[in-house]
């Protein structure tokens, strides 16, 4: 099957000039003293603040036009914001009278807003004055309709926040020049091919290919449960998988005995249509509770290892660690992630791709989004005829994976308690194989269980994940 069109919109290189102005004679802070941010929304999306860096500014009488930011300017040439746009959301786009941003079909409004002073709340109020808002129009149909199939760039320079304000009580031609903005703003074809489970991982579902209405079997997963007298990694339902992985498993978990509250022993194998296993995800570290509590802490996460076949044996591909992070004041808790590539032993240690929280209670989606990893700057000379894998796209490279860049995954995440079937999104320049697909739909599989193992032990887990053995 053909993967799923996707539209990522990527905005970035925001800098920000003030004209210097004279400062004032009382107590109070100046603009280009202070600290800038901006809240950057695409139609009814939420909104994404970050901060934007100041770049020098001329005179505020000169009437020659800014200077484009060097790229030594702090952050200048980062990326500030990403929006992925799929087909559905896409079409909605394209509907008339348009469903998401209003006005003629095909058509969506950037808003760029931008602050003055520290971000943050105080007593419920926002903090930051309102320098002034940036609208770009997007026009999104041709790619609503398949027919784009390269970057396409809607905005690269500096535009106005505001207008120019003439002084009062000045003579003619004396006149104050509004704040300037430089920003980027682009588009780019992202195909992603999307997997849907058929169920929860616990209780073994099929894995369909989805286009559009077209549902295709693709996969099935067997999960499975370890009593605690089997000691042996390789599990009665594995017998049919390629070697053995308890050398690879017992160098990156532990097999002893813990003291206290645990969950162990879970493992998701991921079979094609032939019965072949292609994935496996095992529980390598327990998840413990730590002294004195009924919580899996930072210090002391659990850990999935992600393994798919080779040379007649289980090669490790990646590690999952999860952990539950305390709620603040008025705040549900959360499922504190960590996901690394693991590359083979000659290569050193893992390489981080994604780490954060999901909300425990709402759940969330998993991503890995390696978008700004390199921290290269978009070429600002980017012609809306590039290519969407340039090397100039807010940079892409991450050896010692080239491949690994961009989006890559995304995976949805039932908050704990809920009833929920994982949708994967993979990246169609990660997919090369049927392997390939197979290991980021066990990963999906091992973050969606790693909420019901860092649930506080003094709640009881569903039956499907208490059995002492579910193995049939």
């Amino acid at each position: 099957m053909e993967p799923c069109p996707f539209v990522r919109l990527l905005v970035g290189n925001l800098a920000l000039k003030i004209p210097v102005a004279a400062r004032p004679a009382g107590a109070g802070v100046h603009p280009s003293a202070s600290p800038c941010f901006a809240k950057i929304r695409l139609g009814k999306s939420p909104r994404q603040t970050v901060a934007v860096p100041l770049v020098p500014s001329d005179d505020h009488a000169t009437a020659d036009p800014p200077a484009t930011p060097s790229s030594s300017a702090s952050a200048s040439g980062a990326l500030a914001a990403r929006f992925h746009l799929s087909k559905a959301e896409l079409d909605r786009i394209s509907a008339k009278p348009s469903l998401f941003a209003g006005g003629r079909g095909g058509r969506v409004k950037l808003k760029v807003s931008v602050y003055t002073g520290r971000r943050g709340t105080t007593c419920g109020v926002s903090s930051g004055r309102l320098l002034g808002r940036v609208t770009v129009t997007l026009d999104l149909k041709g790619m609503a309709d398949g027919g784009g199939s390269r970057a396409v760039v809607f905005h690269s320079g500096w535009v106005a926040l505001g207008k120019k304000k003439t002084k009062a009580g000045a003579g003619k031609g004396s006149s104050s020049l509004p704040a300037q903005l430089y920003l980027t703003v682009k588009a780019v074809p992202d195909p992603r091919f999307v997997f849907e489970f058929d169920g929860e991982p616990e209780c073994s579902p099929q894995v369909f290919q989805v286009q559009g209405n077209l549902r295709q079997p693709v996969f099935t997963c067997k999960f499975s449960c370890r009593n605690a007298g089997d000691r042996n990694l390789n599990s009665r339902s594995m017998h049919s998988e390629p070697g053995s992985s308890r050398s690879w498993i017992s160098s990156f978990g532990s097999e002893r005995e813990r003291p206290g509250k645990e969950r162990k022993g879970w493992s998701v194998t991921v079979h094609d249509l032939s019965g072949s296993p292609v994935a496996l995800a095992s529980m390598v570290t327990p998840f413990v509770a730590s002294h004195g509590t009924d919580r899996v802490s930072r210090s002391n996460p659990g850990a999935w290892l992600v393994l798919r076949p080779g040379d007649g044996t289980w090669k490790p591909w990646g590690r999952l660690e999860a952990w539950r992070e305390r709620g603040g004041s008025g705040a549900s808790d959360g499922l504190g992630y960590r996901f690394e590539l693991l590359p083979d032993a000659a290569m050193g240690a893992g390489i981080n791709l994604a780490e954060s929280t999901l909300s425990a209670t709402k759940g969330g989606k998993f991503t890995i989004d390696l978008t700004s990893a390199a921290g290269t700057p978009l070429s600002r000379s980017t012609s809306p005829g590039c290519s969407p894998r340039g090397s100039g796209d807010f940079g892409y490279a991450l050896w010692p994976f080239p491949s690994y860049r961009g989006f890559v995954m995304s995976s949805t995440v039932a908050g704990e308690g809920r009833s929920g079937r994982p949708t994967v999104e993979v990246g169609v320049q990660q997919v090369g194989c049927t392997e390939d697909a197979a290991a980021f739909v066990a990963l999906a599989a091992a973050i969606d269980l790693s909420m019901d193992a860092c649930r506080l032990f003094s709640h009881k887990l569903r039956k499907e994940l208490s059995a002492p053995d579910l193995l049939r």
